[in-house]
C-alpha cells in the first residue's frame, strides 16, 4: 500500500495514498481498533449537511471567501449523496467528544475542496471555522435523530395505528373471554381489545413528538464550553437558519449553550420515549402471538398469517416470527436505553463526553424501531383474522359469565355457581338454570355477554 505523509500537532502521520483523510483520522484509525461499528449513512449526510450550512454562514459573514466557501458546500453535496463514505472510517467508540469524527469530516471535506479550487484548504481553519466538535457533534446528533423520527418512526406508528383501528372497528361485534391475571375474566369484544392496542400507539406517537420538541434546540454556535469562543456572535442563529430552509424543520439555536454542552438530557428523553414505545410494542406483540397460540393446544382465537415454516424437524409447524422479530428489536432498544441512561449521566462540568455512543445506539433504536413496525404492520397486523368458532366456545365456557348473576342473587351464591360449574365442567348457565330455577328467557337476560360490554366503548 503507496502512503503519503501527513502533519499534526504531534509530529509526521503515515496516511495511505488513496484516503482523503489526514493525520488527526489515521491517528484515530490506529487508537480505536475497538469494534466494526461506524456511522451510518444518514449519520454521514446529516453531518454532511450541517458542515454545509456553516460554510455558507462563514461565506455570508464575510469570515470565508466565495470561492473557498463554495468549494467546501459542494465537497459536502457530494459526501451528503454517499459518494464518500469509504472515507469515513473512525469507529463508534473513540473521543467521547466525537472530535475525531469531526476531524474525519474536516478533513474529507477540505482535501476534495483543495481539488475543487486548486488552493489549499484548511480542515481547521476553513472547513471547522467558528465550530467545536464540542457544539457541532451534538447539532449533528439532534439533526439526524429528529429527521429519522420524523420521516421514518412518525410515519410508521401512524400506519400501525390506522390498522389497529380498522381492525379495533371490524372486530366490534365479536365477543371474547377477557383475562387478568392470565385467568379468564369478564367478557369484552375483540374490537374493544384492538382499540387498547391503536390508543397505545396513538399514545407512542405524541410521547415521541414531545420528545423531538426538545431536540430542536441546537448547541452550534457555544463552540468550546458554551460560550462562543473564536466563533461570530450571529454564527448559530445564521447556521440553524440554514438547516430550516434545507431541511423544512424548526430548529432553533439552545437558549443556554452551557446547558446543550455540558448535558445530553433531550437525547436521554428521546431514548426513554423510544423505550416506552418499545414496551408498547412488547405488550401489543406478545397479546397477538398468545391470542395465536395454537393451533389446537393453546388460545387461538385469532389467526397470523403464515409467513414461513416454523421447523427445522416439525413438519407443518407455523410459528409467530414476525412478533418475535419485533419482541427482539424491542429488548434492543430497551438495551440501548441502558446505554443511553448511563452515557447521558456520565458528563463532567462543561461537555458530555460519550457523544458519540449516545449518538449511535439512539440512532439505531429509531431505525430498527421504525422498520419493525413497518414489518409489524404489513406482514401480521394487517393479516390477522378472528377464529369465530374458538372464540364462541371458549366464552360459552367462561366461568366469569357468573358475575352478572352477582347482581342478581349476591356475590357469595354467585361464586358457588362458578365452583359448581367448574367442579362439574359444565356451563355457568346450566348450574344457574338448576340451582336457581330461573327460566331459559330469564337466565339469557342476565347472562347476555353483550350486555356485559355496553358500558364502554
Amino acid at each position: 500500500m503507496a502512503f503519503r505523509k501527513e502533519r499534526d500537532s504531534l509530529g509526521v502521520v503515515k496516511v495511505p495514498e488513496d484516503k482523503l483523510y489526514g493525520a488527526s483520522t489515521q491517528r484515530a484509525v490506529e487508537n480505536f481498533k475497538i469494534s466494526s461499528l461506524r456511522f451510518s449513512r444518514p449519520f454521514i449526510r446529516a453531518f454532511a449537511s450541517v458542515k454545509r450550512a456553516c460554510a455558507q454562514t462563514n461565506l455570508e459573514l464575510g469570515l470565508l471567501e466565495p470561492q473557498l466557501a463554495q468549494a467546501i458546500s459542494s465537497a459536502c453535496d457530494e459526501i451528503a449523496k454517499g459518494t464518500f463514505d469509504s472515507h469515513f472510517v473512525v469507529d463508534v467508540f473513540q473521543t467521547g467528544s466525537g472530535t475525531s469524527t469531526n476531524m474525519n469530516f474536516n478533513e474529507v471535506i477540505a482535501q476534495l475542496a483543495s481539488q475543487k479550487t486548486k488552493k489549499k484548504v484548511h480542515p481547521n481553519d476553513h472547513v471547522n471555522k467558528g465550530q467545536s466538535s464540542n457544539d457541532i457533534f451534538p447539532t449533528v446528533m439532534h439533526v439526524v435523530i429528529i429527521q429519522k423520527v420524523v420521516s421514518e418512526l412518525l410515519p410508521a406508528l401512524h400506519k400501525l395505528e390506522e390498522t389497529l383501528q380498522k381492525k379495533a372497528d371490524r372486530f366490534k361485534s365479536i365477543l371474547k373471554v377477557g383475562r387478568t391475571h392470565l385467568q379468564d375474566a369478564a367478557p369484552l369484544s375483540l374490537g374493544q381489545v384492538f382499540s387498547g392496542y391503536q390508543e397505545q400507539i396513538k399514545k407512542a406517537q405524541e410521547r415521541l413528538e414531545r420528545a423531538s420538541s426538545t431536540l430542536l434546540e441546537l448547541a452550534v454556535g457555544g463552540t468550546a464550553v458554551g460560550t462562543g469562543i473564536n466563533t461570530h456572535p450571529q454564527f448559530g442563529k445564521r447556521v440553524v437558519a440554514h438547516l430550516n430552509r434545507e431541511s423544512g424543520y424548526q430548529f432553533k439555536e439552545a437558549k443556554n449553550h452551557f446547558e446543550a454542552q455540558a448535558c445530553q438530557d433531550s437525547c436521554v428523553e428521546m431514548s426513554g420515549a423510544l423505550k416506552t414505545v418499545a414496551v408498547s410494542l412488547t405488550k401489543i406483540a406478545n397479546d397477538i402471538r398468545w391470542l395465536a397460540c395454537g393451533p389446537r393446544a393453546g388460545l387461538g382465537e385469532i389467526e397470523i398469517p403464515a409467513v414461513q415454516p416454523g421447523s427445522s424437524i416439525m413438519p407443518g409447524k407455523v410459528n409467530p416470527v414476525i412478533p418475535e422479530a419485533v419482541l427482539q428489536v424491542c429488548a434492543k432498544v430497551i438495551g440501548n436505553d441502558a446505554t443511553i441512561t448511563w452515557a447521558g449521566a456520565s458528563g463532567n462540568f462543561e461537555l458530555n463526553t460519550m457523544m458519540p455512543v449516545i449518538a449511535f445506539v439512539l440512532l439505531e433504536s429509531v431505525e430498527i424501531l421504525a422498520e419493525g413496525t413497518l414489518v409489524f404492520e404489513e406482514k401480521c397486523v394487517r393479516g390477522i383474522e378472528p377464529n369465530s368458532k374458538r372464540i364462541q366456545k371458549l366464552l360459552e365456557d367462561n366461568l366469569m359469565l357468573a358475575t352478572p348473576l352477582a347482581l342478581v342473587v349476591g356475590y357469595d351464591q354467585a361464586t358457588a355457581i362458578a365452583q359448581t360449574a367448574w367442579k362439574e365442567q359444565v356451563s355457568i348457565r346450566e348450574v344457574a338454570r338448576r340451582e336457581l330455577k330461573l327460566s331459559d328467557q330469564e337466565l339469557s337476560k342476565i347472562l347476555d355477554p353483550r350486555n356485559m360490554i355496553q358500558s364502554k366503548k
